[in-house]
């Protein structure tokens, strides 16, 4: 590789492109990575960081509130400053900004703020400079996409949304997925009248149907108007700078601001690789092989942009893949994409991991369905009539525990643990001989013993 400037050449400065960076380096290779927007890519800035730091936010009002039954007298009604929270999410970005700048300077990796431009096989170019590569990694991830209608220029994404000048008193999301959901639930949360418009007849299509369903009705039961089966026709800017959104259906509704979180779709313009003829997914996503390759060998890709699981532990996985096959030498099986726990963080959250019961019964036939629906300790107290829902999926020819679901306070935080048991083939048996927690909420998954159904 000493024929080149380098031996890894990322673009884009990502989580997935910052641990390729840094773990190629570590193995002695000499390594430049080029990031036009900013440092940590979407999760820091733009995605999982400030939504989580925003959904935290959004749960105090409740909190305020349910804290009465225990005694505590708060002053009524509680005040929220939107210029608080904002302002002090972007010190927290900014802090986290100057963490990735470090650890890149830490592990002698070249950083250039610029967008680069592929050039061939070995070379690319960036802010005038022409760099060779044995080997060039693609982690741009994707960006923000809005379908096609009238007005659609008054419509934020999800890169706009967490540094509003003002806070919105009436909120719209176009969307069914989980991006969507999340910020209708933070906004409804936070204090707006909020607003969620999808096409479909239920959100989250490809989760477990049960969850989905006790999902809606959790969050209509908290305030968030759902529209189902419809979509935005037109939107027309008022004099007073609020949206007149016409939908489908012919409803109209007045809001203060709409967000589009109709998906995102990979970074790719710009980079110079249409030119190079790059085999593409249907999806538009870079193909790649089980050596993260693509159809030019030399040209690896990562993360959002090849159609992997858009999840930050996902990218960051893929890159310590990635570099102990091109950069140790190591002779690893493809990487394992089952069985990848996820969170959504709507409130109530929601935590997943393996297979829905539509999916179980499509691949094992004979199964087990065991939930436990109920109303949390703290609630006997709080007022508050939020219910919890924890559910298990055993394959019934061999007791195996193929999926695990739950919508409630804190679910990402406890799918966790349940996914290790999951991913390691335990069986309800297994599940069934762990001595619960008591009281928790999480014992459920420990003690529910007859089936709800087969």
């Amino acid at each position: 590789m000493t024929d080149y400037d380098y031996d890894l050449f990322v673009i884009g400065a990502g989580s997935g492109g910052v641990r390729a960076a840094r773990t190629a380096a570590a193995t002695g290779a000499r390594v430049a990575i080029a990031e036009d927007r900013y440092l940590g890519g979407t999760c820091v800035n733009v995605g999982c960081v400030p939504k989580k730091l925003y959904s935290y936010a959004a749960h105090f009002h409740e909190a305020f509130t349910e804290s009465a039954g225990f005694g505590w007298q708060l002053p009524q009604p509680a005040e929220f400053d939107w210029a608080t929270l904002r302002d002090n999410k972007i010190e927290e970005i900014k802090r986290l900004n100057g963490i990735y700048g470090r650890l890149l300077e830490g592990a002698d990796v070249r950083l250039i703020n610029g967008r680069a431009r592929v050039i061939d096989a070995h070379n690319v170019e960036v802010v005038g400079e022409t760099i060779s590569a044995a080997k060039i990694l693609v982690a741009v991830g994707g960006w923000p996409w809005t379908p096609d209608f009238p007005g659609k220029e008054h419509a934020l994404n999800s890169n706009d949304v967490f540094d509003l000048e003002t806070f919105p008193k009436r909120f719209l999301v176009l969307g069914g997925g989980y991006i969507a959901v999340e910020f209708a639930s933070i906004f409804n949360g936070l204090g707006s009248d909020s607003h969620l418009v999808y096409r479909g007849e239920l959100f989250l299509r490809g989760f477990d149907h049960e969850i989905r369903e006790f999902t809606r009705n959790e969050m209509e039961k908290k305030g968030v108007n759902l529209h189902f089966e419809t979509n935005i026709e037109s939107v027309e800017k008022q004099s007073d700078d609020s949206l007149k959104v016409t939908l489908t259906n012919g409803e109209t509704l007045e809001v203060d601001a709409l967000l589009s979180a109709t998906g995102r779709r990979p970074h790719l313009q710009g980079l110079g690789l249409d030119k190079l003829d790059i085999e593409l997914n249907p999806d538009g996503t870079l193909k790649v092989n089980d050596r993260f390759e693509t159809s030019i060998p030399s040209i690896l890709a990562l993360g959002d942009v090849t159609g992997a699981p858009e999840l930050t532990p996902v990218a960051l996985a893929e890159a310590m893949h990635m570099t102990r096959v091109h950069f140790a030498d190591e002779k690893l099986p493809t990487m394992d994409y089952n069985n990848i726990a996820t969170a959504v963080f709507c409130h109530p959250n929601i935590g997943t991991v393996g297979l829905s019961e539509e999916a179980a019964r499509a691949e094992f036939g004979a199964i087990r369905v065991y939930t436990a629906d109920f109303r949390p300790m703290k609630h006997t107290l709080s007022g508050s009539d939020e219910r919890c829902l924890m559910k298990l999926i055993v394959d019934d020819a061999n007791d195996r525990v193929v999926g695990a679901h739950m919508v409630g306070e804190d679910a990402g935080e406890l799918i966790q643990g349940i996914a290790i048991a999951v991913r390691a083939k335990l069986t309800k048996a297994d599940f069934d001989a762990t001595v619960g927690i008591h009281p928790t909420g999480a014992e459920e998954f420990v003690t529910m013993r007859t089936p709800t159904r087969c």
